[in-house]
């Protein structure tokens, strides 16, 4: 191989080249582990004037749902919507057969926030974004009802 020429492309989504690159690595990886099957999503909460006051974009793939990007508006927090919109993203992941939710947030508000509902951490990167930390939490789906997981996957017997 020649010495290679390097070149900076600065809108590389708009690049047929830049898009080689993720099709080339995309391929390699589909025939390790098997095709991503992505699918993206939105999951939207809004108010009775019909406005956006929350909501959860994401994507499933290789049945694990990423929330991407999670937001409550100022005027909606505190009431509960936050945990309902989790929740109902948990739904989705579990109507789609998914065997865990992944995460990750620079606010330490949040982290304790997705810790209450069964998330832990996975990992950490200090002073990213500066001065604060960037924190990956992950929840798994694949255990019982009773540890937080998809309703029904498990058998659990019923008390009388």
């Amino acid at each position: 191989m020649d010495d290679p020429i390097f070149s900076i492309e600065l809108a590389p989504r708009e690049s047929s080249a830049a898009q080689s690159v993720g099709q080339a690595l995309g391929a390699e990886v589909a025939a390790e582990f098997g095709p991503r099957d992505e699918r993206s999503f939105a999951l939207l909460a809004r108010g009775a004037s019909g406005d956006v006051v929350g909501g959860v974009n994401g994507v499933i793939h290789w049945r694990w749902l990423y929330v991407a990007q999670f937001y409550v508006a100022p005027q909606a927090r505190g009431v509960g919507l936050g945990g309902a919109l989790l929740a109902r993203a948990q739904d989705f992941a579990c109507e789609n057969n998914c065997v865990g939710i992944y995460l990750d947030t620079f606010s330490a508000s949040a982290c304790a926030f997705y810790q209450r509902r069964g998330f832990v951490v996975t990992g950490r990167i200090e002073n990213f974004p500066p001065g604060a930390s960037r924190v990956f939490l992950a929840k798994s789906l694949s255990l019982s009802p009773l540890a937080h997981g998809c309703p029904g996957k498990l058998s659990v017997p019923q008390i009388r």
